[in-house]
């Protein structure tokens, strides 16, 4: 099975940002990873509901939101007004996690728990059979053109465990440093969602750059 692919719009030219989405819809890519930073729970101001709106506007395929912030249940219903076709939030920013992926879910939307590189993948252990995603950063959220961290792999397989032996119906997405070199081993090890900012908008043809890795195999 082909790889969803997932290109992070934080990478793209925001002062051209209608052609770079109409790029986007007409290359392979499957959806559009959506970004959003706060500046609290990471480093880094992205953007908001206006500039999701404006994407929204062009964009004909999935809106695939990631919050970086603080407090996400305050904003969940907003973000779906905005577009949000999944939402992911993050497992170390929410204290009733349960309660935030319902509340999602009642939007319409599906939920997503996402996991910093320090953190358990046993963590999910309770929630893995609610989810519909789980999203493992792969860099230390905040920043694009991070190193790729190893120990990636690694929670990979174990996520994929935690999945099977839950009865979990959740897919696997990587965040972070992916690039046609990792992408085969990825999915070798159980990811299903591939999500790539800069190896995608840095090059010299960003469609063929989508084309190689959703023509990505492995063994």
């Amino acid at each position: 099975m082909k790889p969803i692919i997932a290109p992070s719009v934080l990478a793209s030219d925001f002062a051209n940002l209608q052609s770079e989405v109409e790029m986007l819809n007409k290359s392979q890519a499957d959806w559009l990873h959506i970004d959003i930073m706060d500046g609290q729970f990471v480093p880094n101001i992205s953007f908001g509901f206006p500039v999701m709106q404006a994407i929204k506007k062009h964009a004909e395929k999935p809106m695939d939101v990631h919050l970086m912030i603080v407090k996400p249940e305050l904003y969940i219903e907003q973000f779906r007004e905005a577009g949000a076709d999944s939402v992911t939030v993050h497992l170390e920013a929410c204290n009733h996690l349960h309660r935030t992926v319902q509340q999602i879910k009642a939007t319409g939307a599906k939920a997503g728990v996402a996991l910093n590189p320090h953190t358990s993948v046993q963590l999910l252990e309770d929630i893995i059979a609610d989810v519909d995603m789980v999203l493992l950063m792969s860099v230390n959220p905040g920043f694009g053109g991070q190193k790729f961290i190893e120990n990636t792999y690694r929670k990979i397989e174990a996520t994929k465990n935690l999945i099977l032996r839950r009865n979990s119906q959740a897919i696997i997405e990587i965040d972070g440093g992916v690039n046609q070199q990792n992408a085969s081993l990825l999915l070798q090890k159980g990811a299903d969602v591939l999500v790539a900012g800069s190896f995608v908008f840095n090059a010299s043809d960003p469609i063929q750059a989508i084309a190689d890795l959703k023509s990505v195999t492995f063994n």
